[in-house]
């Protein structure tokens, strides 16, 4: 069974920093781009979702970013969320690369593991 974190194992995944661009500028779409889709979408649902209950619980006195605070704090939290992810990404195609590269010249690592540089 693969890994969902690799979701087109054929394709390179792209650059963690590309994909926190992404994640900046569109909201969950860091996720989709990473092959999670699902969750990029779920997290969106809930961007959505909050903000609505936050807008309607808060009087018009508070500032704007306060009337929106339930979705800018999901919108916070995806944004490093799509980085790790990519960057897990990243990692696990790189040494994918890595062992494709020894077995061709004849070095095959049995022991290969996730880089320990990652942070998760």
């Amino acid at each position: 069974m693969s890994s969902p974190l690799l979701a087109s194992p054929s394709r390179r995944p792209l650059h963690p920093h590309v994909v926190l661009a992404i994640a900046i500028l569109l909201p969950g779409f860091g996720h989709v781009v990473c092959g999670r889709a699902r969750r990029g979408l779920t997290l969106q649902l809930f961007m959505i979702s909050l903000a609505f209950v936050t807008w309607n619980l808060t009087t018009p006195a508070q500032s704007f970013a306060g009337r929106l605070a339930g979705g800018l704090f999901i919108y916070a939290m995806s944004i490093p969320d799509a980085y790790r992810t990519a960057k897990l990404r990243w990692a696990l195609a790189r040494e994918a690369q890595n062992g494709r590269q020894s077995a061709e010249d004849g070095h095959l690592d049995t022991h290969a593991r996730i880089p320990q540089n990652v942070s998760m």
